[in-house]
């Protein structure tokens, strides 16, 4: 007779601490199949991809971070909707010290509910970190409520009163 908890459980917590389960024979076809039971970081950063994007959420923003440094800024665009905001770098073939590469990506990243999709702002900065900014929607005024101007009359009050 056979245990399946030994098979089931034999190396479970290796995807978690170890720093490159590719790298071992035995796990070499399994990483496309076997993922981590859970795990604090993402797939794409464990092999070493997509780390040059971050998302920031603070309590008066949104903010995307992302690596756009292999593009021009004309090569790149940013779109919005009320729900997503997408950027799209592209260029076509381009003499680099290996050959000719041409590069495209797409990432669409959620626009948490609650920010502005119409005041959307992206800035490029000198070292190529595309920096997209949605501010968080003002809390709307409660309904039937308005304010009332305070006019100063410069004249004191108690002296009309006891008068």
């Amino acid at each position: 007779k056979m245990s399946l908890v030994p098979i089931l459980f034999r190396d479970w917590l290796d995807d978690y601490f170890d720093a490159a389960p590719a790298m071992r024979p035995s796990r070499f076809l399994a990483q496309y199949y076997n993922r981590p039971l859970w795990s604090n970081y993402s797939l794409a950063s464990h092999q070493g991809q997509d780390a040059e994007s971050s998302v920031n959420i603070a309590k008066d923003k949104f903010q995307i971070n992302l690596d756009v440094q292999q593009f021009t800024p004309e090569e790149i665009s940013v779109t919005a909707t009320e729900k997503c905001i997408t950027v799209e770098g592209k260029h076509e073939d381009r003499q680099d010290e290996h050959g000719f590469v041409s590069r495209h990506f797409v990432r669409r990243y959620a626009l948490p509910e609650g920010h502005d999709h119409d005041n959307i702002v992206s800035c490029l900065s000198s070292d190529g970190i595309l920096t997209v900014t949605a501010p968080k929607k003002a809390l709307p005024e409660a309904e039937g409520e308005r304010k009332i101007p305070i006019c100063q009359t410069g004249q004191p009050l108690k002296k009309q009163l006891q008068g």
